[in-house]
């Protein structure tokens, strides 16, 4: 019988799939020839030193970078070749969560997790607020926050917001760019046991674009390194430490490598 402490084990169904992507920024080709594949039920992240892409890549799948050429597959469908009311349906699927947290700065918490909801659903206020009140339940954040204003959020309460607004239609995958910095490392262990705890209750797959090595071996199943414009590397964390290639060493196994592995072994 499985234990219901652990989390579920990856799939191999690939529910998102890039090939040969190339963006370019003026006569500069940031990704050439890019190629990576994200399976349902995992957490996958992704790496590598600042400009090399990361955040970039993530961009151009979701629709806000321009692919120059290649192909990026969600769901099983060519997502940028879609119709715009189709990329609009395949779009309802997913949920992201940007660096700074992107809330509107006029808006209450609640009424940042009911944009998208009031953007795609025709569902009436009570029901709206009902809805959101679960989401700000869902990851963490106490009643009271509902009518904060970002102003009035800490970093941490934030994260958590924009997470909520992410969740909010209810997604298959979820996009997470740096979800931790500008966090203590107290409260970003507590995002990563989130982002665990949810995957695991709500059937998540999660891509996850960050720099945070505790992140990296205390909650995902697999690693993608971009650097030179495709993959440097990809597989579990094993695969990283073994990585003959310069960056993945000086990364892997630096100092602040060697107190992320100590503190992950401790756990």
């Amino acid at each position: 019988m499985p234990d219901p402490a652990q989390p579920p084990a990856p799939s191999k169904e690939v529910i998102l799939s890039a090939r040969d992507v190339r963006v370019t920024f003026g006569t500069r080709f940031i990704l050439d020839g890019l190629s990576l594949d994200v399976y349902r039920g995992e957490i996958l992240g992704v790496v590598g030193a600042s400009g090399t892409g990361k955040s970039v890549l993530m961009r151009t799948i979701i629709g806000l970078a321009p692919l120059y050429s290649g192909k990026i597959d969600v769901f099983g469908q060519d997502y940028l070749a879609l119709p715009p009311r189709e990329q609009q349906r395949v779009a309802k699927r997913w949920g992201v969560l940007f660096q700074q947290g992107a809330l509107f700065s006029s808006l209450t918490v609640k009424q940042n997790i009911q944009v998208p909801m009031r953007e795609y659903l025709k569902l009436s206020p009570k029901l709206l607020d009902e809805l959101a009140m679960l989401k700000i339940a869902l990851v963490g954040l106490k009643p009271d926050a509902a009518d904060k204003r970002p102003s009035e959020l800490s970093g941490g309460m934030i994260k958590r917001a924009a997470l909520a607004r992410a969740l909010a239609l209810d997604p298959d995958l979820v996009f997470l760019d740096e979800p931790t910095s500008g966090l203590d490392p107290i409260g970003a262990g507590e995002f990563d046991d989130l982002i665990a705890t949810l995957r695991q209750t709500l059937g998540l797959t999660v891509y996850m674009v960050t720099h945070d090595l505790d992140s990296l071996h205390a909650i995902c199943d697999r690693i993608v390194a971009v650097g030179e414009g495709h993959v440097l590397a990809q597989g579990p964390m094993e695969t990283m430490l073994a990585s003959e290639h310069p960056w993945l060493r000086a990364y892997f196994h630096g100092p602040r490598a060697r107190a992320a592995l100590a503190s992950s072994s401790k756990g």
